[in-house]
Parts: C-alpha cells; sequence; structure tokens
C-alpha cells in the first residue's frame, strides 16, 4: 500500500459494511441451468475434474487488478471431493498463497450453520418449528408490536408467539442494527444488541453500540423491546439465528460453541472452525479489506484480527471464521441430506426439512432480499424462479463469501474472498452464475 493515508470518504458505516451479508448470494443461474443440457454437463462433471473458465477468469481478473488480495472456490459434486480454484495471496503484503485451508471470515454464511443445528434438535423432538420461543426463553412470553416503526417506540401487544420457525426464516419480527432504522435502532445500539465484529479500530462513520452483553442478557434486553412486526407477517433480516443459537443452548443443555463443536463439527471433521481464531492459526488467515477507491485498505489484519479475541458469546448470525474446507464439509453433508459419508448428522427428514420452504404461510416478502424465494433453516431456497434455481439452498456472507447446494442437480459451490462491503463488486451476484454457466459448457 501507498505510504500516504487512502481517501476514506467511502462510507464505511457499519450499516453499508454488514447489510449485504443476506442481500448477495444470489443464485440466479443462465438460461435453461435446469434443462437436459445442465444435467449433460453435470452428469460429466462427476466423473472427473472439470474446468472452470469464467469463474477462474473472474477471479484472475479481480486479483491482477487489485480490488482483491485473494479467491477461492470449491465445487464438488455428490459425495465426492471438492476441486479448489485459488488465486492471490492471503494478504497484498504476504507471499502465502490462499488455499483450501486459509482462514475466512464468513460472516452470515454461520446462519445456515446455525439453522441446522437447531434441525438436529427439531429431529431429536428437544425443538418443534412451531414451538414458541417463550417455552425456552420465558422473557418473550409477552412481546410488543411498534404501530409506526420510523417514528416511535410506540407498541401494542403481539397477537402472534414468536416460535422456533420464525427464527430460522427471519419472520420473528425481530432487527438487526445493520438494517433497522428510527428509535428501534437507537435501542438497539444504546443496549448492545449488536452481535457482529469487523475490526478493533474505529471506523469512519461506524455508530460505536454499547459492548454486547453475554448471551443470557443479550436475550433479555431483546426481549425488552418491541418488534417490527406481527411475528410470521414480514421477512425482516435479524438477530434471530443469534437468538436461536441461544435457544439451542437452553434446549440442549450445551453452550452453543460446544454444541456445534461435538456434535457437526467434530463429527465431520471441521477441524478449522472458529469463533475465537487461535493466536496458533493467524499465519493462515486472510487479512479483510475495505476498497477505497484504488487502494485495498486493511480494516481487520490478520496479525490483529478482533477474531482473536473471546466474543461476548458465540454470535450464532455472523460469527464464524472457516476455511474453503471446513465449509464445504458442511455442504457436502446438506448434500448428503444429513450425512457425510458415514457419519449421520441428523435425519434425512430433517436435513431436507431444513433445506426447504418453512416461511411461515402468507409472509410478506414483498421489497426484500429474498422475494420470489423461499426460505428455510437460515438460508435462501431456490423455488425455481428467475431468482433461483429449484432445489439449491444457501447463503452469502459480510464480507464477499457465498455458498449454496444444489440438491436437483447434485453439487455444491462455495466462494470466498474478504472485502466489506460485498457489494462493492458484483461477485456473490455472478458467483452462482458463472458456476452454472461453467457446467453448461459456457
Amino acid at each position: 500500500m501507498p505510504n500516504s493515508k487512502p481517501d476514506l470518504k467511502l462510507d464505511l458505516s457499519r450499516r453499508n459494511l454488514l447489510r449485504s451479508a443476506g442481500l448477495m448470494g444470489l443464485l440466479v443461474a443462465a438460461p435453461g441451468c435446469a434443462g437436459a443440457s445442465a444435467a449433460t454437463s453435470l452428469a460429466s462433471a462427476k466423473t472427473g475434474m472439470l474446468a472452470f473458465p469464467l469463474l477462474t477468469a473472474e477471479m484472475q481478473s479481480y486479483v491482477a487488478e487489485k480490488k482483491v488480495s485473494a479467491m477461492m472456490a470449491a465445487i464438488g459434486f455428490g459425495a465426492g471431493d471438492p476441486q479448489y480454484i485459488s488465486e492471490g495471496t492471503i494478504a497484498i503484503d504476504s507471499a502465502v498463497p490462499a488455499d483450501k485451508d486459509t482462514l475466512w471470515r464468513i460472516y452470515s454464511m454461520t446462519k445456515p450453520v446455525t439453522g441446522m443445528a437447531a434441525m438436529i434438535l427439531i429431529d431429536e423432538g428437544k425443538l418443534t418449528l412451531d414451538m414458541p420461543v417463550a417455552e425456552i426463553l420465558p422473557e418473550f412470553a409477552n412481546m410488543k408490536v411498534l404501530t409506526d416503526p420510523a417514528k416511535s417506540l410506540d407498541a401494542v401487544p403481539a397477537k402472534t408467539q414468536m416460535t422456533v420457525r420464525h427464527l430460522l426464516t427471519h419472520t420473528a419480527g425481530l432487527g438487526y442494527n445493520i438494517i433497522t432504522k428510527g428509535p428501534l435502532l437507537n435501542e438497539y445500539n444504546r443496549l448492545g444488541i449488536a452481535p457482529g465484529v469487523v475490526s478493533k479500530q474505529t471506523l469512519p462513520g461506524f455508530p460505536v453500540p454499547a459492548p454486547t452483553p453475554s448471551i443470557d442478557e443479550f436475550s433479555k434486553r431483546v426481549a425488552s423491546l418491541p418488534l417490527i412486526a406481527e411475528p410470521g407477517s414480514t421477512w425482516s433480516y435479524s438477530i434471530a439465528l443469534d437468538l436461536l443459537g441461544y435457544v439451542i443452548q437452553q434446549a440442549s443443555g450445551m453452550e452453543f460453541g460446544a454444541f456445534l463443536q461435538s456434535r457437526m463439527f467434530d463429527p465431520l471433521g471441521m477441524t478449522s472452525t472458529f469463533f475465537q481464531v487461535p493466536e496458533s492459526e493467524t499465519s493462515r488467515f486472510a487479512t479483510n479489506y475495505a476498497p477505497v477507491g484504488p487502494v485495498l485498505f486493511p480494516i481487520d489484519p490478520a496479525s490483529d484480527s478482533i477474531y482473536t479475541e473471546k466474543p461476548a458469546f458465540p454470535f450464532g448470525g455472523a460469527g464464524l471464521v472457516s476455511s474453503a474446507r471446513d465449509y464445504d464439509r458442511f455442504l457436502a453433508m446438506l448434500l448428503g441430506k444429513g450425512a457425510l459419508g458415514d457419519t449421520r448428522i441428523m435425519s434425512e427428514r430433517a436435513a431436507v426439512l431444513g433445506m426447504s420452504n418453512i416461511l411461515p404461510e402468507g409472509a410478506d416478502l414483498k421489497g426484500t432480499w429474498v422475494e420470489g424465494q423461499g426460505f428455510g433453516a437460515g438460508g435462501r431456497v431456490g423455488l425455481g424462479t428467475a431468482n433461483g434455481p429449484k432445489g439449491t439452498f444457501g447463503w452469502g456472507g459480510a464480507a464477499g463469501t457465498v455458498a449454496f447446494v444444489d440438491n436437483v442437480r447434485g453439487f455444491r459451490a462455495a466462494g470466498y474472498t474478504q472485502y466489506m462491503p460485498a457489494d462493492a463488486y458484483p461477485f456473490q451476484q455472478e458467483f452462482g452464475q458463472l458456476v452454472y454457466r461453467d457446467l453448461m459448457g459456457g
């Protein structure tokens, strides 16, 4: 980087840095991707390594033009090992190439992990989709709903109990300090309802919310505030998956991070997935950047990353760091309908249900990131519309990452990089398109 201080006029607000966590990862396929030609290409792909010329060229271009320091893709078919494509180094001042074991901040790609953890407990009968949250967290028994979210905190009693289904699908009526506006946003920031981290640095335009409390206090503070909408009525991107982590903790009797470790990460051999990156692993941790004009400004250098510090609690909505190898094992388990090889994490029924459209009937999606699509256990569900091929399930992350499985065509794909905001470049939107186009032969 030049020695001169970069011009930070670009809006680096928390809202703009993080809001694209759900906006991206749109799996818009090339025309006809679900047709016979695509099926033929995919069948051929399963027999051996397949070239991905369009995707590779795009990744090479990003690195060559110094838009990013590194890019990575992992694409696998059936239960087979993934194919990796990598470009660049883990930092612009590093000679270490990105590879399958590089650590990436996956942010909201944590949400499907949390969602599937809940499906494990649903599978075991410890939770049900339509169980009221108040049965696990009594503080949510008497919620209120804002009458005019943009203007005041005036509220009326909710008519509907918040449920596990609502938490899984962002229809609980909760907000997010990266999305919410008006008086409720001020309360979220005042009470530290900000379960996500970006940097140890104070970044221009960033509101500085109060420190995030412990998970039990977090739950009580969330419950003390009114909801944006009646539970089940509206899709509103939110802290729901963070709260769901506490539901999982209470229902299982295990701290949420420990539950994930023992019930998912260890059985799947996910040895590089962390809520806190150990000091011993920082040498393979990619630096996160903000593109500021022609300069990549390091907002979270790996050597001094905020992810090396212990979080207030394991953030189920955006807290994980993982490798391409590790997250592919999670995706392969989904593609295996709850199993990876001989290791079964949940029943086929539970996995299929979690990847299906479980939105409450009549939920309003108009004008949201998932309009015309479905939503499952923490991820978008493609319904065969222009917005997503039928049988797809996945989500994106705030630092440019994106991942999905295609259960109809039998493959999984994930793309990795580290820049914020994710909509600074179109990589997330284009990733799925490029994968499908390459599978169709261009």
